[in-house]
């Protein structure tokens, strides 16, 4: 049976469309001369924020940006140099995306009422989760285990923060945990975790769209583009992929059967 679920934060339980980064990563690069597009900057969104933007400096347009600019390749200096300015601009603004996303709550009572565990991974550092997650809980979010990429060897996709939950929560073997994020670095992190892979689409970062934008997007124009994240989730070895966060329950008793099953 499943015991456990491991939730990411930004654009899965907190921060509708996950605009927090995006916004940091579009102004660093702007202050260097680059101007990027929003694509690129969500692209490698769920990973490390130093990785973040090692990713998108290995961008061939970015790359050929760079290389116009400054006559040079990117190197490791680079990165430094755009993550001291990424980190305390998010810092800055961190406090001011912190509200759950609809349906978390109830979400996360009702899977505790039937004894799950709550866990989560993140793209940021701990330090940046110290501000996060505190504003998160007045909010009435708070997950059983928190761990975050900089407690660990390296962030996503790699597994160890899915590890590291299951450590904390006594939770075992890793085919009784979900593990849910709006990302393809989570959809990674959770096939090499060995958990089940859940992406969700509404109010994450690949869909992209403020709550307003999918309140007022017109019904062919949405379905088209959840249809391309769910293929890209699906592409990456997600088991299921839910349009809202509220519906991740519903999976428990599918996935409970395909256990009893002996499916994994």
């Amino acid at each position: 049976m499943i015991q456990a679920v491991i939730f990411d934060w930004a654009g899965t339980t907190v921060d509708y469309g996950c605009f927090a980064p995006l916004d940091v990563f579009l102004e660093v690069f702007k202050k260097r001369g680059l101007e990027v597009t929003h694509a690129e900057a969500r692209e490698p969104m769920g990973m490390l924020k130093w990785d973040h933007i090692d990713t998108m400096l290995k961008m061939e347009r970015i790359q050929e940006l760079w290389r116009a600019k400054y006559g040079r390749l990117p190197e490791k200096k680079d990165v430094d140099m755009l993550y001291a300015d990424f980190e305390p601009m998010l810092f800055s603004i961190l406090k001011n995306y912190v509200t759950p996303i609809p349906g978390v709550l109830e979400l996360v009572a009702r899977l505790r009422a039937a004894g799950i565990k709550i866990g989560s991974t993140t793209g940021y550092t701990a330090e940046m989760m110290a501000v996060v997650a505190p504003a998160a809980k007045k909010l009435g979010y708070w997950p059983d285990s928190m761990v975050t990429p900089s407690e660990m060897p390296a962030g996503r996709p790699l597994p160890w923060m899915c590890y590291q939950n299951a450590i904390n929560l006594d939770v075992h073997p890793m085919k009784h945990i979900i593990k849910v994020g709006d990302t393809t670095s989570d959809v990674r992190e959770a096939v090499a975790a060995g958990t089940w892979a859940v992406g969700v689409i509404k109010g994450g970062s690949e869909l992209g769209m403020t709550e307003r934008e999918v309140l007022e997007c017109n019904p062919d124009e949405l379905a088209d583009r959840m249809e391309v994240v769910a293929k890209r989730f699906k592409a990456v070895g997600a088991d299921y992929v839910i349009e809202t966060i509220g519906e991740l329950d519903s999976l428990i008793p599918k996935i409970n059967l395909r256990l009893a099953q002996k499916e994994r």
